[in-house]
């Protein structure tokens, strides 16, 4: 199995606009799309998949188990009900949305059960900082093949990234462009005037040429094909390391070690 790098994110989205987000992007270029039960939108994202036109089997979809459907039997339950909103057989990656206090291992193995049943086409998890990664260790029979966080130029733990380097995990990035904040950062700007390019190109551009995967969310159809225009371009090695010295712990999210 493959993963895009780039993928559109479609959180705080609803109705229409979600449905023409789905639809936009994957009319552009886009094949992965992100979504979760906690966004409340699976029908809408389901409909823009079938109206895009694009064949099923060339779109890599993910989607998430909600907080409150945890534990073994609730999330076999609920992950039925998405693909039941979704309007399909499976989708290419289930993940944990956050490490729930009790509910960890229970979750993980019943996504163990349904990737061995090959009811999905992978599991892996989000929000799993080092030490819950430390922890799934001990319960698991299978890697997760992707984690998801909260991670920017701004937000940078090489612990985490380490980690999931070491143990040939994806490591996806959500919330990339920090909702608009720190864009202004004179470094930043300074490296997009030289590639005549926005603050948000240069972002997305950092993280998928060191192999991380990102995921920035928009209703914007103008805003959506710009943050697919990553690809005639690269950043130099010094470009890189500018970037990578930016890290402030700016968190937009709660932080997963409060739920430790």
């Amino acid at each position: 199995m493959q993963m895009p790098l780039l993928g559109l994110g479609t959180y705080n989205m609803f109705g229409e606009v979600v449905t023409n987000a789905v639809q936009t992007a994957l009319e552009t270029g886009y094949r992965l799309i992100d979504g979760a039960q906690m966004y409340h939108n699976e029908k809408e994202v389901g409909e823009g998949i079938r109206r895009s036109g694009i064949p099923r089997t060339e779109i890599f979809i993910t989607t998430k188990i909600d907080n409150c459907n945890q534990g073994y039997d609730e999330t076999l339950q609920s992950y039925e009900k998405s693909l039941k909103d979704l309007g399909l057989e499976k989708v290419d990656l289930l993940l944990i949305h956050w490490p729930i206090k009790g509910k960890r291992e229970s979750t993980w193995k019943a996504l163990e059960k349904l990737y061995a049943n090959k009811q999905v086409g992978a599991i892996g998890t989000g929000n799993f900082l080092t030490p819950f990664m430390h922890e799934l260790k001990n319960y698991s029979n299978y890697t997760p093949v992707v984690n998801q966080i909260e991670f920017s130029p701004f937000l940078n733990p090489n612990e985490d990234l380490d980690y999931c380097r070491q143990h040939q995990i994806c490591l996806q990035a959500y919330t990339p462009l920090m909702r608009g904040q720190k864009h202004d950062n004179p470094s930043l700007v300074a490296i997009a005037k030289n590639h005549q390019r926005t603050p948000a190109q240069i972002i997305l551009r950092w993280a998928v040429q060191q192999g991380i995967s990102t995921i920035p969310k928009s209703g914007n159809s103008t805003r959506i094909k710009e943050n697919f225009d990553i690809f005639n371009f690269e950043l130099s090695p010094m470009d890189l390391q500018i970037l990578n010295t930016l890290n402030e712990n700016f968190r937009i999210v709660d932080n997963p070690m409060d739920m430790f």
